[in-house]
């Protein structure tokens, strides 16, 4: 087998993308998966056959183990087609040598405008509207505006800075807990405030922090109880940044107005497939399959992103250092 062999087990990989990999000496094997169905739920048997000799891997949503990478010696890179990488094992990766990177800013218009989405369509009632006007009721549900509300942006790297541009337009308030001082590319007026001020002063709330077991649940049961009753939590980052159990008692309640929701805690724990079911069915949330990413535009960009990652590590040299999360290479050199 080719020493260059790459294997794409995303869905949606463009033919452009694909005629870039291979104008640099790459062998492109792309997975047929079933329709509706992505990686992450692929068995490690199945994933080790389609991976067998490969030099290259673009994963999506896949579990990238200890395991998993210990049995291909030949793999040099994993590429995720996004910017999480908590399925990743980067201890492991780093002890045997391999590279993982992410798509750095290839999906960060797209994500800022999907929490936009979400927002206008939770706070519009677009949803319990249009369910009422399919069975005859065309009555007017009352809304709220995004216009010249106080909006809480928790975490300001791209996806947080692109959202605050966009907020701008709509004349916000705009609240943003952060380490450290305000980086740069937000507009002005950004108001600097700890997360338990963002959650008590903020119409709408939108989550933009990497899962870590310090962030983990820090919208938990108390920190929404002090939200406004009129308030609306958007979560497009990662599922467990949210008590998705506290959460769906908080809407049941009536203690928050609504939600958007993009991921959800089930993704990684089964445990809580019936919360999301119960979220998902409620009619003050909006709720999409963890697609915020996935539009044409956003995959063309966040698929390159990951093959320029490729090439460059099987080309030996250093892949854009904000798409470089762990590099073995170098640990693997020194030992």
């Amino acid at each position: 087998m080719t020493s260059r062999r790459v294997v794409v087990t995303q869905r949606f990989f463009d033919a452009e993308t694909v005629a870039y990999l291979e104008d640099n000496g790459c062998e492109v094997s792309l997975a047929e998966l079933p329709a509706g169905q992505a990686d992450g739920g692929l068995g490690r048997d199945e994933l080790l056959r389609m991976l067998e000799g490969a030099a290259g891997w673009i994963v999506g949503h896949a579990r990238v183990t200890r395991e998993l990478l210990a049995a291909l010696p030949r793999l040099q890179v994993v590429s995720r087609r996004g910017v999480g990488h908590d399925r990743v094992d980067l201890v492991a990766a780093r002890e045997l040598g391999k590279v993982v990177c992410i798509a750095a800013g290839g999906n960060d218009a797209s994500v800022a405008d999907h929490a936009i989405a979400l927002m206008l369509a939770v706070g519009h009632r677009f949803r319990e509207t249009q369910a009422r006007m399919a069975e005859g009721d065309f009555s007017i549900l009352m809304g709220r505006d995004l216009c010249e509300k106080t909006v809480g942006i928790v975490g300001l790297g791209r996806i947080g800075r692109s959202l605050a541009r966009r907020l701008s337009g709509f004349d916000c308030r705009i609240l943003a807990a952060v380490r450290g001082p305000l980086p740069d590319g937000i507009p002005p007026g950004v108001e600097p405030v700890d997360l338990d001020t963002l959650a008590r002063e903020s119409d709408y709330i939108s989550i933009h922090a990497p899962l870590t077991d310090e962030t983990r649940f820090m919208f938990d049961a108390g920190r929404i109880a002090r939200m406004k009753p009129t308030a609306f939590l958007i979560n497009t980052a990662r599922g467990g940044l949210v008590d998705d159990a506290a959460l769906l008692a908080a809407l049941k309640a009536g203690a928050i107005a609504g939600a958007g929701l993009d991921v959800y805690l089930s993704e990684s724990d089964p445990a809580y497939a019936d919360v999301t079911a119960e979220l998902v069915g409620l009619p003050n949330v909006i709720a999409t399959p963890h697609a915020a990413a996935s539009t044409h535009e956003g995959l063309a960009r966040t698929n390159m992103v990951a093959a320029r990652s490729v090439v460059a590590v099987l080309d030996g040299k250093d892949p854009a250092r904000e798409c470089l999360v762990a590099d073995g290479r170098r640990d693997r050199a020194r030992g």
